[in-house]
């Protein structure tokens, strides 16, 4: 799983704990499989944990809960993610510079 894809999903679950996979998948732009493994993956990993509810007669939802661990990687997450972002602006910036250079001439 790629720090972005991470970086959402923690987003994700940390606003709206109550959040179903198939609305994970659609939030992430990712089938329901790879949102499934993904979470998977962070509840292997020990930075979310599951509880389960009753939110009608006939079904039962899970909570995904970040935990300590979960919220210490997330912000790991959100800060790599945000370095990466910021290294991908500047070297925007500086092709836009250089075009605009060009277009001068």
């Amino acid at each position: 799983m790629d720090d972005a894809t991470q970086y959402k999903l923690y987003k994700l679950i940390e606003a709206n704990p109550g959040i179903n996979q198939r609305e994970l998948a659609r939030e992430l732009g990712v089938s329901l499989g790879k949102a499934n493994y993904c979470l998977q993956a962070l509840i292997h990993k020990g930075a979310v944990k599951t509880r389960k509810f009753c939110n009608n007669k006939k079904k039962s939802s899970y909570l995904y809960i970040l935990t300590p661990q979960g919220i210490e990687d997330k912000a790991r997450i959100t800060v790599q993610y945000l370095r990466r972002k910021m290294k991908e602006y500047d070297e925007l910036r500086e092709e836009i510079a250089t075009l605009w250079t060009e277009i001068e001439k």
